[in-house]
């Protein structure tokens, strides 16, 4: 449970320090005191997009922070599996905004993001704020609640893990189904297009080598006078270079003997002899190779001229991609040829799946309503408690559709009265009956989901007197099975009976308009609910009206 706030430069407030009990807690305060803030700051610390203009005005930052004792939860493996240390007594949720708009998150410590932030704050503190009231209008919200007290968490986790395989395999198949379509109507034109390609006979690097041959045959002249020059150079008779070569080789052979050093010369020439006359080989050989051959040149270039109109029809630039254009048609051929039995295949799967879905469906529908005649029993029971003795709420269930949340569409159904039929709630409740039937609604989730700590803000709006009382006894009983609820609350009958009792006022301060929360002292209770009673003239009769509603003897 919460055991300890602290906030620091958020909107009106300079900071406040306070330590929070376990058991059932109000708060009051003046309408504008800062009540709303305070919950504000809690939001923020259960992970609620931030606003860096809810920093006091003239600050850079604010802190906001809560120390919770979870002892007595069995959260540790969220601790575990995120890899935060973990103090079952002294749980720190920190979080921290500056001016520049940015936002950093705690939890021990340890940096966190918000949605991490958001998972632990929705295990630890449930807030009921007005405007929740309208999810009773909401069916997700009337289904959410059937399911929290079926208990059926395990068997609704199994079958939304096989409708996410129905509801995929349900895609795959419309995908398929539309692809088919699409190709029955361009089957034509795929096999015109695979057939161009194929009759083409493709093959990767042609394309480079004829470009090399035309290249060649177009300067075939060029090249062979360099090439005759280039022998006539290397090889002939008396002035080429081998003969010169030679005679200097022979030269120096001659002296080896009477003058050493010759000798290295002679091997390195032996080496240039060697290679020079294998270059002149393949010159001579490559001169027979070069003729020009009109026939041959046009068949090149008509070899071209396709692949590149090739090339241009299907927007690649290479051969080797042309071939994967022809590859992939014939792989969507194929396809088509055998989608019949690909289609019959995922349906026979689909089947297999719904009938998995539709068999864990049946399972959840029987646990809802089988929980459906408890809630008809408590709600009935604790409504009639708060004032409504003719009172008729209903849960009915009606079958639809496979969906994420199972086949049941849930309605609560509510009449304050015998003459009228019932009908969903949302239409006809009241804004008093409204809060009775949401006050009764999380009595009963607090039993069955261990929240630590539970926050009120006027759920009791549109009530008074004696049913404010039972409301208040409500929350009472629901803060001593080991946890926290806190009301916020104008009505003196619901803070006369908390345990704790805080007051939040602002006060004109030298900086502005500061916001504050304290504890209050017996004495101070009987005050701040005499002012409750009578406003700012408190009257000895309200005091004496006080001490009777605290139970306190004069």
């Amino acid at each position: 449970m919460l055991t300890h706030l602290y906030i620091k430069n958020f909107t009106l407030i300079d900071e406040l320090d306070i330590e929070l009990r376990p058991g059932f807690s109000v708060i009051t305060g003046e309408t504008g005191a800062g009540k709303s803030i305070i919950l504000g700051a809690i939001g923020l610390l259960l992970g609620q997009r931030a606003d860096s203009k809810s920093i006091k005005q003239g600050c850079d930052r604010c802190i906001i922070e809560a120390h919770f004792d979870l002892s007595r939860y069995q959260l540790t493996s969220f601790f575990e599996e995120n890899d935060i240390d973990n103090d079952v007594s002294d749980c720190i949720i920190r979080r921290e905004l500056t001016a520049a708009g940015k936002s950093r998150a705690f939890i021990n410590d340890t940096p966190v993001s918000l949605s991490l932030l958001k998972e632990l704050g929705d295990m630890l503190v449930d807030v009921h704020s007005q405007h929740q009231n309208l999810l009773l209008g909401k069916q997700d919200f009337q289904l959410e609640v059937v399911d929290t007290l079926a208990n059926d968490q395990d068997d609704l986790s199994a079958y939304q893990k096989d409708f996410t395989a129905y509801h995929d395999k349900q895609r795959q198949l419309r995908d398929l189904q539309e692809e088919m379509e699409r190709n029955r109507q361009n089957i034509d034109f795929l096999q015109f297009q695979y057939n161009e390609l194929e009759q083409a006979h493709l093959i990767e690097e042609e394309q480079e080598e004829m470009e090399q041959q035309r290249e060649t045959m177009a300067h075939s002249e060029d090249i062979k006078t360099a090439l005759y020059e280039t022998r006539n150079h290397l090889a002939a008779d008396e002035q080429g270079v081998l003969p010169l070569l030679r005679k200097s080789l022979a030269a120096l052979q001659s002296i080896t003997k009477v003058y050493p050093a010759t000798e290295e010369w002679t091997g390195r020439m032996e080496s240039c002899q060697i290679e020079l006359k294998d270059i002149a080989q393949d010159v001579e050989g490559r001169l027979e190779d070069i003729d020009f051959d009109p026939v041959e040149l046009d068949r090149i270039n008509q070899r071209l001229d396709k692949l590149y109109d090739l090339q241009k029809k299907y927007h690649v630039e290479t051969v080797a991609e042309l071939i994967r254009q022809r590859d992939d048609l014939k792989r969507q051929l194929s396809q088509i040829e055998n989608s019949d039995d690909t289609l019959n295949t995922l349906q026979e799967e689909l089947h297999v799946l719904q009938g998995k879905c539709q068999q864990k469906a049946d399972k959840l529908t029987k646990q809802r309503q089988k929980a459906t005649k408890e809630i008809e029993r408590q709600m009935l029971e604790r409504l009639k408690s708060l004032g409504m003795p003719n009172v008729r709420f209903e849960v009915t269930i009606q079958k639809t559709d496979l969906r994420k949340d199972g086949q049941d569409d849930v309605a609560f159904l509510f009449s304050a009265n015998t003459s009228s039929p019932v009908q969903p709630i949302a239409q006809v409740a009241s804004g008093g009956e409204i809060a009775r039937v949401m006050l009764s609604l999380k009595a009963m989730i607090s039993g069955a989901v261990k929240l630590p700590t539970i926050i009120f803000d006027e759920i009791d709006t549109g009530v008074s007197g004696k049913i404010a009382e039972r409301m208040a006894e409500i929350m009472q009983e629901m803060g001593a099975n080991d946890r926290q609820v806190i009301s916020i609350t104008h009505l003196p009958q619901i803070a006369a009976l908390g345990t704790t009792h805080y007051r939040v006022s602002k006060q004109e301060t030298p900086t502005g308009t500061s916001s504050r929360m304290q504890m209050l002292s017996d004495e101070e209770r009987i005050h701040e609910i005499a002012q409750m009673l009578s406003g700012s003239d408190i009257s000895a009769a309200a005091i004496q009206n006080a001490k009777e509603l605290l139970k306190i003897e004069s």
